[in-house]
């Protein structure tokens, strides 16, 4: 993620910690930079202050309807996303596609890191795909927790592996005791 000009930023508290949207005008309409989430002992305005220590706090209309839907969807509400407002032209070529491949996947259906990077025309690309998945930018809009491990596992999130089993579990993905989700609606 480029950083350079100094941006705006809004924060709201989440059942998950405080989250974070950094915004700026671009072409006379407010686009998002990036999204911040609580991680676990990293609190989200912690983030904002290492990574962005210039940006003022600012909103207005279309980012604090984000910061409300992002709000309720993390209390469970389905809501859905649209990117015409996120900046995913700051992203590498490569986390760019992963970025909408993971967009399409539909609530309440996961993919594999492995099914990802094939339908990528990567085979053998997973990690690559975790990788570009764990630097996420737009989390929640751009809804990560839906990748797990070939194996069923969870896999790595960046709220920290509670908050995506909560995120799996509430749009109606079981996951067993062992902590593998269990017959997973695979997408891709």
């Amino acid at each position: 993620m480029q950083r350079g000009n100094p941006c705006c930023h809004i924060l709201r508290r989440t059942r998950f910690g405080p989250a974070v949207i950094l915004w700026e005008a671009r072409s006379d309409r407010p686009t998002v930079r990036q999204i911040l989430i609580s991680r676990p002992g990293q609190p989200a305005e912690i983030s904002l202050k290492a990574q962005f220590p210039d940006s003022v706090p600012s909103s207005c209309g279309l980012i604090d309807d984000l910061a409300g839907r992002i709000a309720a969807f993390l209390e469970g509400a389905d809501v859905r996303f649209a990117l015409e407002h996120v900046q995913l032209d700051l992203c590498p070529p490569f986390q760019h596609k992963v970025l909408l491949a993971e967009y399409a996947i539909p609530r309440g259906q996961v993919s594999t890191y492995r099914r990802m990077a094939a339908h990528l025309g990567v085979p053998g690309g997973a990690r690559a795909v975790g990788n570009a998945l764990a630097t996420n930018p737009f989390p929640i809009v751009i809804p990560c927790h839906r990748a797990i491990r070939s194996d069923g596992t969870l896999g790595g999130y960046q709220g920290g592996l509670a908050m995506k089993r909560v995120l799996l579990e509430q749009e109606g993905v079981v996951i067993d005791e062992r902590g593998r989700v269990r017959s997973p609606k695979l997408y891709y």
